[in-house]
């Protein structure tokens, strides 16, 4: 005979859907477990479809940790192994270390030497090469002893570096009325120590370029006689380098003068093209009087030409800049 308490138990055991302390869903529902009995159901796996997938998605999840990781210590050890291919760290060229400064100016003092010559004094240039040849070399170094060169000045026009050890350093020198250039061979150790590695080369004279069809074809004439007397008075306190004058033509910058070195003469010519109505850029051509050696005028003037940029306020032209000019001119 059953009591009211043990009904109560057997209804809580038949309960579906309800599972006891050691129930575990992933276990057949059909055989006897860890659990003992749980029912007849011919074999059937309970929630199977459930734990396939959840072993799926935790493969995929693995899966897709490694990948990061394996990515993220790859990434930056590429970078620092692979080669950079930035300007910033491109090779420099064969010729980069050599030392073309020190070379240039070693195969200056050269020329000097080398350019200048008298059978009279054979001796003493000899000794004056030596420091520059390599040991055993020609004393002379290709001259004949006979007879006399002067140069009256040599500068050096380029250095061409083959690579960290050899170069060819172009020399320009003058004889009165020629230009000479020479190709001077310089070797460098890794000290940094020079010598004249061979025997020099004259190479024709530097060409003169023809200069392109310039000028300004559209001119403004009404505004270059506006300007050609403000300009001249601009000019003569621009020659004195007066501060206070040079305020009155300003645009509110301060423009430095030539503080008294030369003397205005006279604004031969002004080019203003034609543009915008309250700014422009216009060629002005000054005579200066230069002061001779003794301080005192001579008479001499030399024209010069300048671009000044200019800005109109208030119906007056002001000077913003002054410069050299750029455009070409054969005049």
């Amino acid at each position: 005979m059953k009591d009211g308490r043990g009904t109560a138990v057997v209804e809580e055991a038949g309960t579906p859907g309800v599972l006891g302390p050691t129930a575990d869903p992933w276990e057949p529902a059909g055989r006897e477990g860890r659990g003992g009995a749980r029912g007849g159901g011919g074999g059937r796996w309970g929630g199977s479809g459930g734990r396939w997938w959840v072993w799926v998605g935790r493969a995929v999840l693995w899966a897709v940790i490694i990948v990061i990781v394996v990515n993220g210590v790859r990434a930056p050890f590429e970078r620092f192994t692979a080669p950079s291919t930035g300007p910033s760290e491109a090779k420099p060229g064969k010729g980069a270390l050599f030392p073309s400064s020190a070379a240039g100016a070693f195969a200056l003092q050269f020329a000097n030497v080398y350019l200048n010559y008298d059978q009279k004094t054979a001796p003493a240039r000899e000794a004056q090469l030596r420091p520059f040849l390599p040991e055993g070399a020609d004393a002379r170094f290709g001259w004949n002893g006979v007879g006399a060169l002067q140069v009256q000045s040599v500068q050096v026009a380029g250095v061409d570096a083959r690579d960290a050890n050899n170069a060819t350093v172009i020399v320009l020198a003058r004889n009165q009325d020629k230009w000479l250039r020479l190709a001077v061979p310089v070797y460098a150790d890794k000290n940094g120590a020079l010598v004249i590695s061979g025997r020099p080369a004259l190479l024709p004279p530097p060409t003169k370029a023809a200069l392109p069809d310039s000028g300004v074809r559209d001119r403004d004439s009404a505004l270059e006689g506006e300007l050609t007397p403000v300009l001249g008075l601009f000019f003569q306190a621009y020659a004195g380098g007066d501060q206070a004058a040079l305020s009155r033509f300003a645009d509110g910058t301060t423009i430095p003068g030539l503080a008294g070195t030369v003397t205005f003469s006279q604004v031969r010519q002004v080019v203003a093209p034609r543009g915008d109505a309250g700014a422009r850029t216009v060629t002005a051509t000054v005579a200066w009087q230069v002061p001779g050696s003794n301080g005192a005028g001579n008479g001499g003037e030399l024209e010069q030409a300048y671009d000044l940029d200019m800005v109109k306020k208030g119906g007056t032209w002001y000077v913003r800049d002054i410069h050299g000019t750029t455009e070409p001119s054969a005049s």
